[in-house]
């Protein structure tokens, strides 16, 4: 059991992590939206989100090339939902999370396709729809 608590500690142990987990209390949101709003590289997303849902506080779901990711509404990990209490009861005037909140109102105005291929060049002002999108994923 020891070990099963260390997991959960060591994942909401990242300022990264907790990001993640704070933009995931509004509910499901794609890996580009993540990617966008954090403004980090798609690797380092992707691993902060297999250490999350290793840790049993978020589940994926796949729609055709888009992968989402929700906070875990089953006990995968039976430590998970004290601390998704916690995160979720802190922070709340944190500056940080306050900025990632109002970067997340611009990405959700973007369509996806066009926010998987642009990133945050979709958010300026004169951003144009791509030809082709690419695949926005995530660890499976």
């Amino acid at each position: 059991m020891l070990e099963t608590f260390e997991t959960v500690a060591k994942a909401v142990a990242d300022p990264s992590r907790v990001r993640i987990l704070k933009l995931l209390e509004g509910g499901e949101l794609c890996v580009c939206q993540i990617t966008t709003v954090m403004d980090l590289a798609p690797a380092t997303i992707s691993k902060h989100l297999a250490a999350l849902k290793t840790a049993g506080l978020l589940q994926q779901r796949r729609d055709g090339k888009w992968v989402y990711y929700r906070l875990a509404d089953r006990q995968l990990n039976p430590y998970a939902p004290q601390f998704l209490a916690l995160v979720r009861k802190s922070l709340v005037d944190d500056p940080t999370t306050a900025e990632d909140r109002r970067v997340l109102a611009l990405v959700n105005a973007v369509p996806l396709p066009v926010l998987c291929d642009q990133g945050r060049a979709a958010l300026a002002p004169n951003a144009q729809a791509p030809e082709a999108s690419t695949c926005c994923g995530g660890p499976s």
